[in-house]
């Protein structure tokens, strides 16, 4: 499989068939037994954005620990996320809000690839169309690969469907 900026290919497959272990090997936390992986500068939004986030500093500590925040507030627009949230700790936000927390902070990452682990599961349908878009726009910055359970979802945003 390869992946380019501008290409947006999704990864269907019921739990266990492996799609979390592909992010894993993208990212080069396991190491595979055979062939290779090669992979640009990643960022990576999962699924729970609570075990994402340090619960004792406040969301905007953590961004500028990894990210520049160049622009900040052109995402928080875009995310419909408001700016005092990022001076909260994560606790203090809805589950919605801290992924959109976790989505703001992989894309201030301005990563070659996006890894989405179902980035728009903890959202409800209306942020999840605007989270999604947002997403779109920003292809022209990198490539992105997707899993989701939402094979309707996949049909819809994704450049190719991969089942597994």
């Amino acid at each position: 499989m390869s992946l380019k900026k501008g290409e947006l290919k999704a990864i269907v497959g019921e739990s266990g068939a492996g799609k979390s272990t592909l992010f894993e090997l993208i990212l080069k936390n396991i190491s595979p037994l055979s062939g290779e992986i090669k992979s640009a500068r990643c960022a990576q939004v999962f699924q729970d954005p609570y075990s994402s986030f340090h619960p004792s500093y406040t969301l905007l500590n953590q961004i500028k620990d990894v990210a520049s925040l160049d622009s900040l507030e052109e995402y928080l627009d875009l995310i419909n996320l408001e700016s005092n949230l990022l001076l909260k700790l994560p606790h203090e936000l809805s589950g919605g809000q801290l992924q959109r927390a976790s989505i703001l902070r992989a894309m201030l990452m301005k990563p070659d690839l996006l890894l989405l682990d179902e980035p728009t599961s903890a959202l409800d349908n209306v942020i999840q169309l605007e989270v999604m878009k947002m997403l779109m726009k920003n292809l022209d910055k990198m490539g992105m690969l997707l899993i989701t359970h939402d094979k309707e979802l996949a049909l819809w945003c994704a450049d190719e469907v991969i089942k597994i």
